[in-house]
């Protein structure tokens, strides 16, 4: 809850910014403003709220927003970075080569049907290939990726590379040496590994992901 209402009350400071706002202190904040810091309590008016979301520039490029999809109650949940060009188009998460080897992860090491689990990712609009993207805009999104957490309440996190791993724990450990470690957190916990983009290009990795795989699968039991 303490970290979905710092990312809601960044939320808010980015739309006092797009306002005018140079410089904001405790008394910018009114009573309307704590209607504001909270977030709608269904995936669906969230799934909507983000849709018309607007708060950074991210959102000028974009055709559609990705949001989180898959089991509402799942146990397991896996967040990755940003969406991709082809999901943008098609309106869907985890699309592509690297989609179709997630899914058979989630399938074949895990032995979970990819509808049984959650997928989400830190950023909803697609970013331009040129774009850097700004921490601020990774910081906006956080908002409604808390709030997907607090709503699906999963048992496991699987953070699919490192800015998912970096913007969800603030933790700035190298992937290389925090990958497959159980991180224990008040309601969930947490276990980075790589995206599988990322695998696409460094198959060799592949081994450790299918080993952490199997770590996740024997928590879920």
């Amino acid at each position: 809850m303490k970290n979905l209402h710092n990312a809601l009350l960044l939320k808010r400071l980015y739309q006092l910014k797009e306002f005018g706002y140079k410089y904001t202190s405790e008394e910018v904040f009114t009573q309307d403003d704590q209607e504001l810091l909270e977030l709608p309590n269904s995936l669906e008016a969230l799934k909507q709220q983000a849709s018309n979301c607007h708060l950074c520039s991210l959102s000028k490029n974009r055709k559609q927003v990705i949001f989180g999809e898959g089991n509402a109650q799942a146990n397991l949940m896996f967040i990755g970075n940003k969406p991709l060009e082809i999901e943008d188009n098609e309106g869907k998460i985890f699309l592509g080569r690297g989609g179709e080897m997630l899914t058979a992860m989630i399938e074949k090491v895990i032995g979970m049907a990819r509808e049984d689990v959650y997928l989400s990712n830190l950023l909803k609009c697609h970013p331009l290939a040129n774009k850097e993207i700004h921490e601020s805009e990774f910081h906006t999104c956080k908002a409604y990726l808390f709030k997907e957490i607090e709503l699906v309440k999963p048992k496991i996190i699987v953070t699919l590379g490192e800015e998912a791993y970096h913007y969800l724990t603030n933790d700035t450990t190298a992937l290389n040496e925090i990958r497959g470690t159980v991180i224990e957190k008040e309601n969930y916990s947490i276990i980075p590994t790589y995206h599988p983009n990322f695998l696409l290009k460094n198959p060799s990795l592949k081994k450790e992901v299918f080993e952490d795989l199997k770590r996740v699968k024997k928590m879920l039991v």
